[in-house]
């Protein structure tokens, strides 16, 4: 089915015909049947609910691969089109999560596999100005400062509307990406497109020397390691907003382009980089302790009376001050170096709190003050988001935005 034939796809999930097109989802595009496409019913793959009270792709654990793509909106687009802009990726990501195409899906053999897709949609501080929204913008979704250390480029920064997509299989993640933004396309035009990627099942060595379970950059470190756990009270208040009104259960999210200068890192010797980042490199113990989960002794000194962990050490700088000083860190590296540009390597910093001004930006400022690890890194991209609360099957997306 395509825009083109004589009942448009636009036309069944915004008018009438949305039910009935439910009610023969189940035979497939095309002449696909899904379910049987997907092989041994006994063996499904994993899949993660598109609905919950709160969004998917935040407290699921890492996969293995994420594309972050920005848009902005179209003059054209008002507020009633951007209510069926996101009935659209709705239906389109509880599809594609749950193995199954999009109702327009031209490539639908791509979408039998859901390898732990999620979507994660935010909207960006521009989304409420143009939209006449202003009154419904989260109070805990703040534009960063300029901060001394930044080298932002447009190409990585901004944006409207933010789709956070992650799977555990690049082919299903490029294939929901490319849907997505074709569904976009009516309302909004692509910003830019980052990916990133962690460890993939069976490239982690959970024990022997390496015995932690959060995931390494490329510059070596464990990044993760004081994260608060999903499931549990502390990640509750970490993570989700208690705002009154349409954004409660909701979070914001922060993504940090961050270039590492790797050849100048390789430079260092072990100690070094252990002195830059104040943990083990092999392990992620601090430099005080023996184990990744040891805290930091940050007033311990050697026989000399000097610091154990340096004043400026990475970890010490990044430590939280307040209660609230806090968040999730949810990171995936990228390397998208090439012949032309041979050194455009590093990390996607991406975080997720109930407020960025209380939670975010404190940590951020310190570490832009003086933070060894300065000397090899350069944020080039910065971005900021409010992440609504997730909606039941029949609702969509950002639905309070237009109560």
């Amino acid at each position: 089915m395509s825009d083109r034939s004589p009942v448009s796809r636009r036309g069944l999930l915004v008018g009438g015909g949305l039910a009935a097109a439910a009610a023969g989802a189940g035979v497939g595009v095309a002449g696909v049947n899904v379910v049987g496409a997907r092989g041994d019913a006994s063996a499904p793959p994993p899949l993660v609910d598109f609905y919950g009270p709160t969004q998917a792709g935040i407290a699921t654990g890492m996969q293995a691969h994420a594309v972050f793509n920005a848009y902005d909106l179209l003059p054209e687009t008002d507020a009633e089109a951007a209510r069926r802009l996101l009935t659209l990726i709705t239906d389109d990501s509880a599809r594609l999560t749950r193995a199954e195409p999009a109702l327009n899906d031209q490539e639908p053999y791509l979408a039998t596999v859901a390898a732990r897709l999620t979507v994660t949609v935010g909207f960006g501080p521009p989304w409420f100005d143009k939209l006449g929204m202003s009154v419904k913008r989260p109070a805990g979704l703040t534009e960063l400062p300029s901060y001394k250390i930044d080298r932002l480029q447009p190409a990585f920064s901004g944006g409207d509307l933010i789709l956070q997509l992650c799977a555990d299989d690049l082919l299903v993640l490029s294939h929901a990406a490319r849907q997505l933004t074709k569904t976009v396309r009516g309302f909004a035009r692509l910003r830019w497109s980052q990916h990133g990627f962690s460890r993939a099942a069976g490239g982690h060595v959970p024990h022997g020397k390496d015995r932690t379970s959060a995931p390494r950059n490329l510059m070596g470190q464990i990044d993760g390691t004081v994260n608060p756990v999903a499931g549990t009270p502390d990640f509750v208040a970490v993570v989700w907003s208690t705002e009154p009104g349409w954004f409660a259960g909701g979070t914001t999210m922060v993504l940090r382009r961050i270039r590492m200068e790797l050849d100048r890192w390789d430079e260092l010797d072990a100690i070094g980089k252990e002195l830059a980042v104040g943990r083990r490199l092999e392990t992620g113990a601090p430099l005080t302790g023996t184990l990744e989960t040891d805290a930091a002794d940050f007033g311990a000194t050697d026989s000399s009376g000097i610091p154990v962990i340096p004043n400026f050490a990475h970890i010490a700088r990044a430590a939280p001050r307040e209660e609230t000083d806090r968040f999730l860190r949810r990171p995936f590296n990228y390397d998208d170096s090439s012949s032309t540009v041979p050194t455009d390597a590093g990390l996607l910093f991406c975080t997720f709190q109930a407020s960025i001004q209380k939670q975010f930006m404190p940590v951020q400022q310190r570490l832009a003050e003086l933070d060894n690890l300065n000397d090899w890194t350069v944020p080039i991209g910065s971005a900021v988001c409010a992440l609504p609360p997730g909606c039941a099957p029949g609702g969509f997306v950002g639905e309070g935005l237009f109560s």
